[in-house]
């Protein structure tokens, strides 16, 4: 069975959002909402824990921009985290810029969905809620986006790893997506797409993320950290899960900096290869979209290619009716705008349900030792899914 971004068709497209200063305000976003007859709204988080985020801009000065040679590396980041209910402001979805370039891009949230729509959907995490210290320290998830496709693409599902007792990193990496708001107002474009698309060389986004991810985890369980709340984090228990390209980084992540000790692949092309040596044996979940929904005549062996390299635990499942958009929001907000996803048959709350119950449980597993019965075969409960190997 083949798994596949169709990265030089139409990339897929994502949600973003931004820090402090660069968000919908209150009064933009009832501005964007007035009119619309109803508001667009990400699922609730099935876990216990009510959900906090922050906001952190992160600027390596030790490394140049990959796409931008004169710039330093630029992270915009996501943090969410357990959090006493009722703290905090209700945390917005973007901007209306931001909003603006998403749909400029893929325009599939049908004729309501305007950009002032899309900044105003609602979300179950709060701004600068006070952290829950029941929670205890918690492991540490970085959530990287696919091509194009802003860390808010994954917002569902890292607003439940957070009620579930995670700090979730999720991140904007510069100039890869089709807009993301940085301080200063400053909206960074695409400037991969410009340099990756005509030669084909999309390991250079895998391998630069692995890049990345080593400078956030020196930064957020480093000994100095640039996090406020850093003594959330247990840094001897780290994930990575990444959508589409940000599935080939959490395996890229996993080979370039030991401290990620478990990773999954949702729908992601392995660009940058699993090393002949294999992960030091840690696990790694391999989730993809349904083989039936692509062309006939579009051939990535990568998954078959790198399988045997996998020297850990590991699983390759796939969702039937699952398109490559299903494991992001986009598929959700076009059930709620009225616009069902065109690539994706099955519904956004099904593939969220799914996304989110077999991420969360192979995390539980690997970092905190829980019991993951959903990962030991097919189940009835679960009859979209389908493994292949394991």
């Amino acid at each position: 069975m083949k798994k596949i971004i169709r990265v030089l068709a139409a990339v897929a497209a994502g949600l973003v959002l931004a820090g402090p200063g660069t968000l919908a305000t209150p009064a933009e976003a009832r501005a964007a909402s007035a009119g619309e007859s109803t508001r667009l709204e990400l699922p609730r988080p099935t876990g216990a824990f009510a959900v906090g985020r922050d906001t952190l801009h992160l600027v390596d000065r030790e490394r140049k921009d990959p796409w931008v040679a004169t710039a330093d590396r630029e992270l915009m980041l996501s943090l969410y985290y357990p959090a006493l209910a009722r703290t905090g402001s209700p945390a917005p979805y973007m901007t209306v810029a931001e909003a603006k370039a998403l749909l400029t891009d893929r325009g599939q949230l049908g004729d309501h969905a305007t950009p002032g729509r899309v900044a105003a959907t609602r979300t179950h995490s709060r701004a600068g809620a006070l952290p829950r210290p029941a929670a205890g320290r918690c492991p540490l998830v970085v959530l990287s986006p696919g091509f194009t496709m802003p860390r808010a693409s994954l917002t569902t599902l890292a607003e439940d790893l957070a009620g579930r007792g995670y700090v979730v990193a999720a991140v904007d990496h510069a100039y890869e997506s089709d807009g993301t708001t940085f301080p200063g107002g400053r909206v960074l474009t695409c400037k991969a797409c410009e340099q990756v698309f005509p030669d084909r060389s999309l390991h250079r986004v895998s391998d630069g993320r692995a890049q990345d991810v080593r400078f956030l985890l020196d930064r957020l369980a480093g000994p100095r950290s640039a996090w406020r709340h850093s003594w959330l984090i247990d840094a001897q228990r780290i994930g990575m899960a990444g959508h589409s390209i940000g599935g080939a980084a959490a395996s890229a992540a996993m080979a370039a900096d030991p401290r990620v000790d478990a990773g999954v692949n949702m729908d992601g092309t392995l660009f940058t290869p699993i090393p002949e040596g294999g992960l030091g044996g840690r696990p790694l979940l391999m989730l993809g979209g349904d083989p039936a929904l692509l062309p006939p005549d579009f051939s990535d062996t990568s998954w078959e290619d790198n399988w045997p390299r996998l020297d850990g635990w590991k699983r390759w499942l796939t969702v039937t009716g699952a398109g490559h958009p299903a494991f992001t929001d986009w598929p959700v907000l076009g059930d709620e705008a009225g616009y069902p996803h065109p690539e994706t048959p099955l519904s956004g709350t099904r593939s969220q349900q799914i996304t989110r119950a077999y991420v969360g449980a192979f995390f539980d597993l690997h970092l905190r030792g829980m019991p993951a019965p959903r990962l030991d075969g097919p189940t009835e409960a679960d009859p979209e899914v389908v493994f292949h190997r394991s």
